[in-house]
């Protein structure tokens, strides 16, 4: 990854101090936004531009599938990880179906693995945005090309 890409990165957790681990563990790295709520999460997302959302799903209110599924409509481009002390083979296939989870995590996260996975899926939501755009100069290429052929022009 290159190292002067300002990558902003959600994370979503109801618990204050796993909220403060994860900024302390990846402020250097990235850029780290918290929210101690499913409602807060969104309020940041609607503020700033996040690449990669890191949620846990055992929070009260809404899950974290339920906060992913929840903003697909209004923020269908960031990449999204799934953090969970819990292994529920039924949320896993929520987060994948539901969700659009990119990875599923447990906790406690391992900081190495979770900083790579979070770099792959900058990668990713950077290889995506990349082919939205080359598709969008395609179509306007193809376009003007159209009307040329239209207009029986030789080049």
């Amino acid at each position: 990854m290159n190292s002067d890409t300002s990558v902003n990165v959600l994370y979503v957790d109801d618990e204050v101090h796993n909220l403060n681990a994860f900024k302390a563990s990846f402020r250097r790295k990235f850029n780290i936004f918290i929210a101690n709520s499913a409602i807060e999460g969104r309020k940041v997302l609607e503020s700033n531009d996040i690449h990669v959302i890191v949620t846990d799903q055992r929070m009260p209110v809404t899950t974290g599938i339920e906060f992913l599924e929840s903003i697909i409509p209004d923020f269908p481009d960031p990449i999204r990880i799934l953090l969970t002390g819990y292994a529920d083979i039924n949320a896993v296939i929520d987060a994948i179906n539901k969700g659009q989870v990119y990875r599923y995590i447990q906790k406690p996260w391992m900081e190495d693995d979770l900083r790579i996975n979070i770099e792959k899926a900058f990668e990713l939501y950077t290889l995506r945005k990349d082919n939205r755009d080359l598709t969008a100069s395609l179509l306007v290429a193809n376009e003007k090309l159209e009307n040329l052929l239209r207009m029986g022009t030789d080049f």
